[in-house]
């Protein structure tokens, strides 16, 4: 296996190293009030990009009619709840 080959099956990996490596050079960049703003990116787009990036590595066999007819009874019930207290 290249090189090449072995950093794109790592690229995730080698993203957060690249990542934790600017953070030690320029901490001011993420601090509370900063201009990434860790209050609302971290809070919000962070969580969302990691459970997204989970469901699309979900194998599409495990997407059947159960898992489809799980999410809506969930759903139906989350939804349902947030009406009717």
């Amino acid at each position: 296996m290249g090189m090449l080959d072995r950093l794109r099956k790592e690229w995730f990996i080698l993203g957060i190293v690249l990542v934790i490596a600017v953070a030690k050079l320029e901490p001011a960049f993420g601090v509370k009030g900063g201009p990434l703003m860790p209050e609302i990116s971290i809070t919000y787009v962070a969580v969302s990009a990691i459970f997204f990036n989970s469901g699309l590595s979900l194998k599409t066999e495990f997407a059947d009619s159960r898992l489809h007819a799980t999410s809506c009874i969930f759903s139906s019930y989350i939804n349902q709840s947030s009406w009717w207290e």
